[in-house]
């Protein structure tokens, strides 16, 4: 697995990948992290990756952060009582 570019976002990390004839892209936010692949003939490299990462995209991985997080809070408070 080879990196092939980062791409700028205020609140969390996006880094692109090369693996086996795929793009992965992988979105981060604390301790928690997102995982697309996307097949490299699908995709016209980091300007078609850039496209597809638009605003109502980024909303749905940012709500999902959001899920992701307050399960973890409920499970880590449900098992610390």
């Amino acid at each position: 697995m080879r990196i092939i570019g980062s791409i700028p976002h205020p609140k969390i990390t996006i880094t692109v990948f090369s693996l086996n004839d795929k793009y992965q892209l992988k979105f981060e936010a604390g301790p928690m992290e997102q995982t697309f692949k996307i097949p490299q003939n699908e995709i016209s490299g980091m300007d078609g990756i850039k496209k597809l990462l638009d605003d109502e995209f980024m909303r749905k991985i940012m709500e999902r952060f959001n899920e992701m997080y307050l399960s973890f809070k409920a499970a880590k408070e449900k098992n610390t009582l």
